[in-house]
């Protein structure tokens, strides 16, 4: 499970190397000098230890080197470390701390054999798009089946969505294939306007089945307003669990969002309280999700209200929601959190989700985001203090 597919709420989740673990709280982005070489050295050997405190130092160490120091040593890393989890941890950590050295490492490792390397390869394309790399991307689509690398894959291609070839290679991808990979390309299509794939997802929107959901989300996320009768004929016959996606469609066209707004608010307050309704629950997350990571802020606090009193199963399900609306929009995120009085249960919300998506070059993304606010942000700011416990709670 990825990021890739916000079928995450719906599908399954996949547990990655995440919890706990003793953070100095008091420790700023500022704290103490910048790591040495040999510091950086000594951490990224600590990357692959089985004990996560270890890890987790290991990883805050580098970040707070400068990359001058740190982006040469990972580079190498990536080449030439014997641990597989190294390669992949400095990898990312190097995405994160200099653009042209790791734009340079990834072009070297596109096509290793190591599974995670290509997925962070696929991604950092995916956020850097470069028409000369769609004719490699095209040809690893074949070989490319793996359930976690063939979404990344999937999505550097709907990023190229104005370049021929791309379009060719993805549309065939909405009728064909395991439905966890259909589902992937569905939703980045939506998320990459790919309207040239629209009629294909209309078609799925139409059935029944794990994927209608993802297809008429995908239609909201197009953003044709023509899309509104296709979905008022669905409201007629989808079952009870797909119309909250229908509502957060009509919601990301723009389209009579109070009274939307209002069903979903109910729903969600209804599927978490009543017993025998997951599925329901499961749906209306997902539709809150995507419309917050577009950039609703009434939806996004939502699903933070909800979460911060839900009690378990229900809890997980809402701190996926939160998780992957951080994920795709962590602006939004910090915004939300310079305003809370308490920040810190809501904080927990995307702490826990992190700890079920394995996103870890998208956590990175965030964490840049986040470290970058806080700089920026005067001292003693509600920006700054939001920045600062988000940093103190989710450890990096």
């Amino acid at each position: 499970m990825t990021l890739n597919t916000v079928a995450a709420l719906s599908v399954v989740a996949v547990l990655t190397v995440a919890g706990g673990g003793g953070l100095v709280a008091q420790q700023s982005p500022a704290a103490g000098a910048s790591a040495t070489a040999a510091e950086v050295t000594a951490a990224i050997g600590q990357l692959g230890s089985f004990d996560f405190a270890v890890r987790t130092q290991a990883a805050r160490t580098i970040r707070r080197a400068t990359a001058a120091t740190a982006s040469p040593l990972l580079a190498d890393a990536v080449k030439a470390h014997k641990d597989s989890y190294v390669r992949f941890r400095s990898l990312v950590l190097l995405t994160a701390l200099d653009e042209k050295r790791a734009a340079e490492t990834i072009n070297a490792v596109i096509g290793d054999r190591d599974d995670r390397l290509r997925t962070v390869s696929y991604q950092w394309y995916e956020h850097h798009p470069d028409p000369s790399i769609v004719p490699a991307l095209v040809s690893a689509l074949p070989s490319e089946q793996s359930e976690f690398v063939r979404p990344a894959l999937t999505r550097a291609l709907a990023a190229q969505g104005s370049v021929a070839q791309a379009q060719t290679a993805l549309r065939p991808l909405v009728m064909r294939g395991p439905d966890l990979f259909r589902g992937a390309a569905i939703t980045a299509l939506g998320d990459y306007k790919g309207n040239y794939a629209l009629a294909d997802i209309v078609e799925v929107a139409k059935l029944d089945g794990p994927l209608q959901e993802d297809a008429i989300l995908a239609i909201g996320r197009l953003g044709d307003p023509a899309s509104r009768n296709i979905l008022a004929s669905l409201q007629k016959t989808a079952p009870p669990e797909a119309l909250p996606a229908i509502s957060g469609a009509l919601c990301l066209l723009g389209i009579d969002v109070a009274s939307h707004e209002a069903y979903l608010k109910t729903t969600l307050a209804f599927a978490l309280t009543t017993d025998g309704f997951q599925p329901l629950l499961r749906g209306v997350v997902h539709a809150l999700s995507a419309t917050a990571a577009r950039g609703n802020s009434a939806h996004l606090e939502i699903l933070i209200d909800a979460g911060v009193t839900a009690k378990d199963p229900g809890r997980d399900s809402v701190a996926l929601g939160v998780g992957i609306a951080a994920l795709r929009n962590p602006e939004l995120f910090l915004k939300a959190m310079e305003t809370r009085a308490n920040r810190e249960p809501a904080i927990k919300l995307v702490r826990d989700a992190f700890d079920l998506l394995a996103e870890d070059f998208e956590e990175e993304r965030f964490y840049v985001t986040i470290r970058r606010a806080f700089w920026a942000a005067p001292e003693g700011s509600p920006r700054r203090q939001a920045a600062q416990a988000l940093i103190d709670i989710l450890e990096f």
